[in-house]
């Protein structure tokens, strides 16, 4: 996995100053560069951007889908990273109280080829973000 490069995810979002307080103030992501439309985000080495749109649904979220994985229903779309365990365990323990999960973390595939920790939780201007890990990062792409 070494030499991987920094994807680039640009979202929409119903409100800068309200994408500020959660991407900066609750995840902890470093603000880069920003425009009164948009906010680049330190999301784990990764380039996420928050674009102002005015545009989303009627109640100002993402329209999202749900898909079965593991007998839960998994948002679409959706992002996040792969975390190291202790970092995924350190998240999902500060997000406890601060978010309303859409899949509360736990370990999905137990016992299985791909076995992960995952939770899964929306922005407030609900776009889904999954944060995963696995013990054995060699499972990532395991058939």
């Amino acid at each position: 996995m070494s030499g991987l490069r920094p994807f680039h995810l640009a979202i929409p979002v119903r409100d800068i100053a309200e994408s500020r307080a959660f991407y900066g103030g609750l995840l902890g992501f470093a603000e880069g560069r920003s425009a009164p439309e948009w906010v680049d985000w330190n999301c784990y080495g990764h380039q996420l951007v928050t674009h102002l749109d005015p545009g989303l649904g009627p109640d100002g979220r993402v329209a999202l889908h749900y898909n079965g994985v593991d007998g839960k229903g998994v948002p679409v779309p959706h992002f996040g990273v792969v975390l190291a365990q202790p970092d995924w365990e350190a998240l999902a323990g500060r997000l406890q109280g601060q978010v309303t999960f859409v899949l509360e973390p736990y370990t999905r595939f137990r016992g299985e080829t791909g076995e992960q920790s995952t939770l899964f939780f929306l922005d407030p201007s609900g776009n889904a973000l999954e944060f995963k890990a696995f013990a054995d990062l060699s499972q990532l792409f395991a058939r």
